[in-house]
């Protein structure tokens, strides 16, 4: 009995002196997100996929479609909605309206002030305001905007190809 006692007193033991040497095994995730570390700023990323593109660069096959081009973002009123491809609209994915581009064409966005790039996929037609080149979805244009306040960008569109 003592020896079962003494067996189960260093186990416990052993257990405390981990955790207690490493703090992280002592907490659990405040969520589910991600944090990484870019230029000195903690940003969250949500899932895997965002972290194996954010870390792996593949070499992309562009051709340059337009530099100096306006872009906006969706406005929350259109989240949920029926796009022009047929999909629903969500403010929270990689997804651009354009007047030509066919849908399911890969763009690279780039706001060339910050060097911040996107790839985002067309699912709507738009931006039917004068001036404007292309809608991002919301997630989209937060990831690449110099001033998360305005809604318009210039940025540099590029066209992936297959």
């Amino acid at each position: 009995m003592k020896k079962k006692i003494s067996i189960l007193s260093s186990l416990l033991l052993l257990i405390v002196a981990i955790v207690m040497i490493n703090p992280l095994l002592a907490q659990k995730p405040k969520s589910d997100s991600i944090k990484k570390v870019t230029d000195a700023k903690i940003i969250d990323v949500t899932t895997a996929a965002e972290v194996i593109d954010s870390l792996v660069q593949p070499k992309l096959k562009l051709k340059l479609h337009k530099e100096n081009a306006v872009a906006s973002y969706y406005a929350d009123k259109f989240h949920n909605r029926k796009t022009a491809s047929g999909a629903k609209f969500d403010n929270n994915k990689l997804t651009a309206a354009h007047k030509k581009f066919p849908f399911g064409t890969k763009l690279k966005i780039t706001n060339p002030s910050n060097k911040k790039s996107v790839v985002v996929t067309v699912n709507d037609r738009g931006p039917f305001v004068k001036g404007r080149e292309i809608d991002l979805s919301k997630k989209a244009f937060m990831m690449i905007a110099s001033n998360k306040g305005s809604g318009i960008q210039k940025v540099t569109i590029e066209i992936i190809e297959e």
